[in-house]
Order: structure tokens, then sequence, then C-alpha cells
């Protein structure tokens, strides 16, 4: 998990992915706790697994991917 370890903030770095998953999104390395409150205002996304599966995140990736 070494790689995982370097994209989250030094307190979440020992975490479980499970752990992570449901850690806040702020514990991401270069969201803000301003980022994280205008993700959770916008888009009802409050942990790392909500980011991760929001549908308007995953369509945007999806759409980027098969641009390449």
């Amino acid at each position: 998990m070494g790689d995982i370890a370097s994209k989250v903030d030094k307190a979440y770095e020992g975490m479980s992915i499970a752990e992570l998953a449901k850690a806040p999104v702020a514990a991401l390395q270069g969201v803000s706790e301003s980022d994280a409150q205008h993700l959770k205002e916008a888009f009802n996304i409050s942990t790392i697994a909500d980011l991760g599966t929001n549908k308007y995140f995953t369509w945007a990736q999806a759409i980027a991917k098969l641009a390449e």
C-alpha cells in the first residue's frame, strides 16, 4: 500500500483501504477542508468513497479516457 500512502495526508498513511474509503475527502493530499466543504455542498460528497463513486466524476473520467 506504499503508493496509496503517498496520496493521503500523513495522519492517514497507516490506514487500510477500507478505512481510507471511509475517511473524509480532505484526507487526500492537496484537498483542503474548504475544498471538501465545497464538494459536500455541491455533490453531497463527504468521504473518499463518495468521491470515487460519484456518477459525475466517473462519467467525466470515462469520457476523458475514451478521448485519449
